[in-house]
């Protein structure tokens, strides 16, 4: 199943090219510009995160990037809403199973 649509961001699946990302260090599919949520579910992965405190499992619960349920590391970003973040060519998701540290930054 596959979201051809959203409700805040502008996104014909019509229009858009096949890109390839990398999800816990396996390769996928998805279209340019779609949710990475959204290509994450139509791989098959429903898990998003798990709870930091109860240690549960999320899923996509919004969609529109007003909660926490897929907060995931993105390019090495941890706290990113891929409910919302555009997928992109040659990405790099990974689960975040923690409050998401910010990484360390020189100078």
């Amino acid at each position: 199943m596959r979201f051809s649509d959203h409700p805040i961001l502008d996104f014909n699946i019509n229009e858009k090219k096949l890109v390839k990302f990398t999800f816990e260090g396996k390769q996928y599919e998805g279209f340019e510009d779609e949710p990475i949520a959204a290509a994450l579910h139509d791989n098959g992965i429903k898990k998003l995160r798990t709870s930091p405190k109860l240690k549960r499992s999320r899923g996509l619960f919004c969609a529109i990037g007003k909660c926490s349920s897929c907060l995931m590391k993105v390019d090495g970003i941890p706290n990113v809403r891929t409910c919302v973040e555009p997928l992109k060519e040659g990405m790099v998701v990974e689960y975040q199973n923690s409050k998401g540290d910010l990484p360390e930054v020189d100078g």
